[in-house]
């Protein structure tokens, strides 16, 4: 099941010292957040000149404060990222396959993307009402990612407009994919499990089971221009964190394991490579059961299905 959240500390002091914390750091990533607002709203102008120089402006934006947030998280509070599994190289376009518990996952692959130089590449399958959101929605609207409504009849056509795009300016990227479709809940692993069993599947118990559509227009519409799929796993020690509690500083260490896939190796047609992320994903299951159990990622891949009730 979902690991329990992240308890607040018992210090009265600790708690006031992260309320200060926090409130520092939100003031500044958000005040400077909607000054970058600005700036990508007057880089429309350059667009009208130049599709390339207007992505460099507002990748050079992303990178920025982008990268404020991960140095925040490793300078300031020296959270530690222990990394396992495959070394990936920098500057790779991949597909990225997530697990998704908290909105503090997305501040861990800041970190990971800083660390290969590809924090500004980064593109995310976001809610379509988050474009409304000012600051980071109002952001990523001018970075090329993909705000979809969670229906593939409806989310379908524009998905293609921005896969086209991206393969005929060639553009760099990490494509963050959230295979499950939203964050971990304790209701959503029953309803989830439901819908496993009722097809044969195998239930599981610390991830929810992924919707495949999305990932399969991916891996089908990229090839040649991607060329590998990274299985990020990622695994709190001591409870899930809210996004606030990560700004006032509470997560000390984070758990990271990375599998790299070639593109090439995946298979072509849509059942079979339905077929291999919902094989991935009782993997992941699997590793993250064995973390929940051991305190790390192990080595080698534990049986899937075997995961502890």
């Amino acid at each position: 099941m979902p690991l329990k959240p992240l308890p607040e500390p018992d210090s009265k002091l600790e708690r006031c010292s992260g309320l200060v914390r926090g409130s520092i750091a939100s003031s500044f990533l958000f005040s400077t957040l909607l000054a970058c607002n600005v700036i990508q709203t007057a880089s429309i102008v350059i667009k009208l000149f130049s599709q390339t120089a207007f992505r460099r402006v507002n990748r050079w934006i992303a990178n920025l404060w982008w990268g404020w947030c991960a140095l925040i998280a490793e300078k300031v509070y020296c959270t530690e990222f222990i990394m396992s599994g495959d070394d990936v190289p920098i500057r790779e376009n991949a597909i990225v396959v997530l697990n998704h518990q908290a909105m503090a996952d997305i501040t861990v692959m800041f970190s990971f993307a800083r660390s290969k130089k590809r924090l500004g590449d980064l593109k995310w399958f976001v809610k379509d009402v988050f474009k409304y959101v000012p600051g980071a929605g109002w952001g990523m609207l001018f970075l090329d990612c993909l705000f979809v409504k969670r229906n593939w009849m409806d989310d379908r056509d524009h998905i293609h407009r921005v896969f086209d795009k991206i393969m005929n300016y060639n553009i760099p990227l990490w494509l963050m994919v959230f295979g499950e479709g939203t964050r971990l809940s304790p209701s959503k692993i029953i309803l989830s499990q439901e819908y496993a069993g009722k097809r044969g599947f195998t239930p599981l118990q610390h991830v929810l089971f992924p919707r495949t559509k999305g990932f399969v227009a991916t891996v089908q519409a990229l090839n040649g221009h991607v060329q590998v799929v990274y299985d990020v796993t990622i695994g709190y020690v001591e409870g899930v964190p809210t996004l606030w509690q990560w700004i006032k500083g509470y997560v000390r260490r984070v758990n990271v394991h990375v599998r790299r896939f070639l593109i090439d190796d995946l298979p072509e047609e849509k059942d079979a490579i339905s077929a291999w992320l919902v094989r991935l994903f009782e993997e992941k299951d699997a590793l993250l059961d064995s973390f929940y159990r051991n305190g790390f990622f192990p080595t080698t891949l534990p049986t899937p299905g075997k995961a502890s009730k």
